[in-house]
């Protein structure tokens, strides 16, 4: 069965909302438009229409927010208040603190609320469309949808472990955790070569790091592998 293809708007112009609008583009979508321009959005986008948040929420069946945490409850609560959310409406956020409750507004309104972080550092560029093939995306939704969000993290080319709404904060803390330590501990082993005279540290450290990487992780607990989610957005 063929999915059903949605128009997408995309709020957020950061390295995250084009990679995703440019991966559900190459599942078929339309986008509609996008929230702020610049190199980044038109090399990944070209072409791409620059709309007010307002326009793109009007216009779009499945709106993409995908900004920084810190706005993201504001940003909802604000157009709940002026009316932009419809009912049907698919709103999605990117925030790895957040599960859905953060959705509340629109949910009110009608609109289907769902929490897709995708676990990976995006870099802004094509290369993210590449490494979203090999990324795990952490999802939250009600359990009647839970469904269509599943379908769309496919979609994107990515695969979906369900993270409770509860679970949301111990989530986002192992992630950061990871990353920030990960950053902190590689630049700092570069910035040591390099004083030395090293050349080309990261390609001294490079093989390093991902050995070392996937040896801590064949050294982890193993769970049973989530189900194969089935490619059905005909539930919309």
């Amino acid at each position: 069965m063929k999915p059903a293809r949605l128009g997408v708007g995309i709020v957020g112009a950061g390295h995250v909302g084009p990679v995703l609008g440019a991966a559900l583009a190459g599942a078929g979508h339309a986008l509609v438009g996008i929230s702020g321009g610049g190199d980044r959005v038109e090399v990944m986008l070209p072409g791409l229409p620059v709309l007010d948040v307002p326009t793109i929420v009007e216009r779009a069946e499945l709106v993409i927010l995908a900004v920084p945490t810190d706005q993201l409850a504001g940003l909802v609560e604000g157009l709940a208040a002026t009316g932009a959310w419809q009912p049907g409406q698919l709103v999605v956020h990117t925030a790895a603190e957040h599960g859905v409750e953060v959705l509340e507004p629109a949910r009110a309104a009608g609109a289907i609320p769902l929490a897709i972080h995708p676990a990976m550092a995006f870099t802004g560029t094509t290369l993210d469309l590449t490494r979203l093939r090999d990324a795990v995306c952490a999802v939250t939704a009600p359990a009647p949808v839970l469904p269509i969000a599943q379908a769309l993290v496919v979609e994107l080319g990515a695969e979906p472990v369900v993270v409770a709404e509860a679970d949301r904060a111990d989530y986002a803390t192992a992630v950061a955790l990871a990353t920030e330590v990960g950053e902190r501990v590689v630049g700092d082993a570069l910035a040591r070569l390099a004083d030395i005279g090293v050349a080309r540290p990261v390609r001294l450290l490079g093989p390093i790091v991902r050995s070392s990487v996937e040896r801590a992780l064949s050294r982890a607990p193993s769970h049973p592998e989530a189900d194969t989610i089935g490619d059905d957005l005909e539930a919309l």
